[in-house]
């Protein structure tokens, strides 16, 4: 039997239209407001008769095929690898499947991996871009809908959706002064990426608020442990020794983690440590780390909610989103 027999089929067992059926196989029953019970009534069908849909069928009918293309720059940092889960969920429910490219942190790599989509007939990209200027980007959108997470252009036409990097940063940094640190270590993440820029800033203005501007110290210069490791080895064995660390990622404070304990410092008594991003597995270490947490769930939510709605209207506004960041306190940080 046919798809489009099987959508009849359907229709008829179950007493609605065909639009109807379709429009529920395909998850848009919130978007034409279909009440739960006829939603339930057509799933209960679908699944007696084993219904599977022909993509090519709908992709020759409706010009899409369904499937966005998915791009970050590190699959093994624990929070990509969260957005990614999380937006593979969030697609699912609008019918849609994801296609994940890791770029390598490398905007040549971004490059291959956009015309690897394209090439398929995508029809749309969610991107962590890993370059320094967006007008290659923004020549895409205009034929193919693209949404930045996590990291944006300043002045750009593109969608984007992000955490307020620097209000995050500032009110951590503010907190380790508030316990009275004042000679803190700050260990960067890729040097031209907007969150790196913007977390710099707020730990530059808040030591700048609190009359210690004189003493700032940033190192580092991308999100990986080694960089955590390296920088915090080269810190810790200074005359004048931080006595805490504000590490930008969850990866850059594994590597600290791990050269503090090497070097037979204790966390926090020797060392404190505050983290951006946040993980369950934070609340298992000893110490519990206090870190700032980025919503990630709401990040991936409206970025496939714009990119839905970009689909629907290629015409429409561009969305540009900062969603605040929340600090979690742990055990990490102590009062002098």
């Amino acid at each position: 039997m046919s798809p489009e027999n099987n959508l009849k089929s359907i229709a008829r067992r179950t007493g609605v239209s065909i639009s109807t059926v379709s429009r529920v196989l395909n998850g848009k029953h919130e978007q034409y407001r279909i009440s739960a019970k006829t939603v339930k009534r057509v799933m209960d069908e679908a699944k007696r008769i084993d219904y599977k849909p022909s993509i090519l069928a709908q992709s020759l009918r409706t010009n899409k095929t369904y499937t966005i293309g998915l791009l970050i720059p590190s699959i093994d940092n624990p929070y990509f690898a969260t957005i990614a889960s999380e937006i593979v969920f969030e697609a699912k429910r609008y019918g849609y499947t994801v296609i994940l490219l890791d770029t390598l942190e490398d905007e040549g790599n971004e490059s291959e991996c956009i015309n690897t989509l394209l090439t398929r007939s995508i029809d749309g990209i969610i991107l962590v871009p890993c370059g320094e200027r967006p007008e290659s980007l923004e020549k895409i959108d205009e034929q193919t809908p693209i949404v930045l997470i996590d990291r944006y252009f300043e002045d750009t036409s593109l969608s984007y959706i992000c955490t307020d990097n620097y209000r995050g940063a500032l009110d951590g940094v503010k907190l380790l002064i508030e316990n009275g640190h004042k000679e803190i270590l700050c260990i960067r993440g890729v040097p031209h990426s907007m969150p790196s820029k913007e977390r710099v800033k707020g730990y530059i203005d808040a030591l700048r608020e609190s009359g210690f501007d004189t003493r700032s110290r940033i190192a580092g210069n991308d999100y990986s442990i080694t960089n955590g490791y390296l920088e915090t080895k080269l810190a810790i064995g200074c005359p004048a020794r931080p006595t805490a660390i504000f590490a930008l990622s969850n990866t850059i404070m594994l590597g600290a983690i791990r050269a503090i304990g090497e070097s037979s410092l204790r966390i926090p008594d020797d060392v404190s440590i505050l983290s951006f991003d946040n993980n369950l597995f934070l609340d298992f270490l000893h110490p519990a780390v206090t870190r700032i947490s980025q919503p990630t769930k709401e990040i991936s939510q409206l970025a496939v909610k714009i990119l839905m709605e970009r689909l629907s209207d290629k015409q429409s506004v561009p969305q540009q989103i900062k969603l605040p960041a929340q600090i979690i306190e742990g055990k990490s940080v102590k009062r002098l």
